[in-house]
């Protein structure tokens, strides 16, 4: 190989090198909360089913600070991650059916975060098939970097215990008894 080859070798290998340095970063997978199934198991069993829940954007993904995207870990939009988990802290606290005679919906009206300041913003509608509804917000904090790559993680780790107390809020609000009743 002469000098011209191993040069351009180089090249074209820091090249592609540069190319694939955007990482992305993951959300965990939803975990549920024991205060949020506490709160749940005094809804009679099986009397909740959960709909479609939407947003102003249908995101499955947000840029952090031009590193890479944080996704959900199945690729579903924001909204449709926290739809899941809703129906698994019902499942959990043994309120959920498929066919129960009340059915909750979302609009997810706000999911951004601040990988700088370290906070996630998220609002969150819900609303009830007798007519009732109920908004609750979250500014969840946590520690965030100077560094690019720490800091997009760590923003990415923070969302899933910020839906807890985003659907904490929910459930313990004193008008959330109102949604599940007739």
């Amino acid at each position: 190989m002469n000098i011209t080859s191993l040069t351009r070798s180089i090249a074209m290998s820091l090249i592609v090198a540069s190319l694939g340095a955007c990482s992305t970063y993951s959300v965990s997978r939803y975990s549920v909360s024991a205060d949020d199934v506490v709160a749940l198991r005094k809804l009679p069993p099986n009397s909740v089913s959960v709909g479609a829940f939407t947003a102003v954007n249908n995101d499955t993904q947000i840029m952090c600070r031009g590193v890479g995207p944080i996704k959900t870990p199945d690729g579903e939009t924001f909204s449709e991650y926290i739809r899941r988990a809703i129906i698994s802290e019902l499942k959990i606290a043994g309120a959920y059916a498929d066919d129960a005679p009340l059915q909750l919906t979302g609009a997810l009206n706000n999911a951004d975060f601040s990988s700088n300041s370290g906070v996630w913003n998220l609002d969150l509608s819900v609303k009830s098939s007798n007519g009732r509804s109920l908004s609750v917000t979250e500014a969840y904090p946590f520690t965030s970097s100077f560094y690019g790559e720490t800091a997009c993680n760590q923003t990415a780790q923070a969302l899933m215990p910020a839906v807890q107390d985003l659907i904490g809020k929910a459930v313990t609000n004193p008008g959330f008894p109102a949604l599940v009743t007739k």
